[in-house]
């Protein structure tokens, strides 16, 4: 019993009192130097769009910017309460698919007004090869951020962490991309954009179990 006692008082000598917000605070330190890095990255790879000043006038550009910064926070939000122990992940694919909707009912009726002939534009556009992969690159600065703070933290579920830590990052990276993306396609932005944050969410799934095990 002595042993017992002593083992315990040992393994709680030098441990100190964690502060209240101390997580919060860990989120804000990995994840907002992620972001600002992404940002340099496509100003310095691609720089933003020519014609700036016009793109801010237009809806479409907001609804772009809004898709991607709203499944951003919401995942952010979600993987702060998975990096506790007891956390879960709430309302998040509930959450996720009606944004996802508001999105494919934008472009459906982007769709149905407008010509047949502008169809190939609106869902190709001249990107569909190329973007899901910019957007990839862009998220991983955010991604790489977000998993130093999980790995300070104690997810239960590795795997769902990961995959919507990725779905954050791959979020943050479309939303970096969009300042420079010259598509004015809704149904673009839902195929294209949904695939380059799929994608890093996929990273995320894989990774998750090794690299935020504590």
């Amino acid at each position: 019993m002595r042993d017992t006692d002593r083992m315990i008082d040992d393994l709680v000598r030098d441990l100190r009192p964690v502060p209240r917000h101390a997580l919060r605070y860990r989120f804000l330190l990995g994840i907002l130097p992620a972001l600002a890095v992404s940002l340099l990255l496509m100003l310095a790879i691609l720089g933003v769009r020519s014609d700036t000043p016009e793109a801010l006038m237009l809806p479409v550009f907001w609804i772009k910017s809004a898709y991607n910064a709203l499944i951003a926070l919401v995942a952010l939000w979600t993987t702060y309460h998975l990096a506790r122990p007891d956390g879960g992940e709430g309302g998040f694919f509930k959450t996720g698919a009606a944004i996802v909707l508001a999105m494919a009912i934008a472009a459906t009726i982007q769709l149905a007004t407008s010509p047949p002939e502008a169809y190939e534009q609106l869902i190709l556009g001249s990107s569909a090869l190329h973007c899901p992969f910019l957007i990839f690159a862009f998220a991983l600065p955010v991604f790489a951020g977000i998993s130093w703070v999980l790995r300070k933290g104690a997810p239960a579920n590795l795997r769902l962490t990961g995959f919507i830590a990725g779905i954050a990052a791959g979020a943050a990276g479309a939303w970096v991309y969009s300042w420079f993306c010259t598509e004015n396609g809704m149904p673009f932005v839902l195929i294209w954009y949904s695939v380059g944050i799929l994608l890093v969410g996929a990273l995320g799934a894989l990774a998750g179990p090794r690299l935020l095990r504590w």
